[in-house]
């Protein structure tokens, strides 16, 4: 991605503009989680994790953005009716697909990724990039990506230590806002066009 782009993006018009199409109140928190619907991504464990999170903020919403590109769609209907037995239905939101992913990331509060496996998180570098305060669970990918300044790293699995650490971002805007400023400046230094541009200059030289 042109992690550069997300620097001259105004992030509170596009806060303001998906949560007002969406119908998501701007003193709601909003945690959400990107990636095609399957068990390893984490769906399920973001969903119970939802569900302890629900209980203690009333004022938290959540959005999951994915297809189940699967035949009969089980997984998809068997998280869906997940999130109904919690009775969070009217607190979940669901997207198949977003045209830009700005907008969305823009109007979280705190992205999640919990994936049990990840070799590259394209999805957490695109919420470094947008200054977002991030969850994820320690994949490979992920413990490439973050650090203890840029990103909160639990157990693969875990519903209860995602749901900590997201309650400790949404106690602390100023948290929030610290790593999600790091985030941003870690994306821009060590994936930004440029660089990219001079590593790739760097291999052909000395072939």
């Amino acid at each position: 991605i042109d992690v550069e782009t997300w620097a001259n993006v105004n992030r509170e018009t596009l806060r303001q503009s998906f949560r007002f199409e969406h119908d998501i109140p701007f003193d709601n928190f909003l945690i959400g989680t990107i990636g095609e619907l399957k068990l390893l991504k984490g769906q399920r464990d973001f969903i119970l994790a939802a569900n302890i999170i629900a209980q203690k903020y009333t004022n938290a919403r959540f959005v999951i953005v994915g297809k189940d590109n699967s035949l009969r769609k089980d997984f998809r209907r068997e998280i869906k009716r997940l999130v109904k037995i919690f009775r969070l239905d009217e607190r979940f939101l669901w997207l198949d697909w977003v045209d830009e992913t700005a907008p969305l990331l823009a109007a979280l509060d705190v992205f999640v990724s919990a994936s049990h496996t990840e070799s590259f998180g394209l999805a957490i570098l695109e919420a470094m990039a947008s200054g977002c305060a991030i969850v994820s669970t320690a994949t490979d990918g992920a413990k490439e990506l973050l650090d203890e300044k840029t990103g909160k790293l639990v157990s693969v699995g875990n519903a209860f230590e995602l749901a900590g650490a997201v309650a400790g971002f949404l106690e602390d805007e100023e948290m929030r806002e610290s790593f999600g400023g790091n985030a941003q400046i870690k994306a821009q230094e060590n994936f930004g066009l440029e660089k990219m541009i001079t590593e790739t200059e760097a291999i052909y030289q000395s072939l």
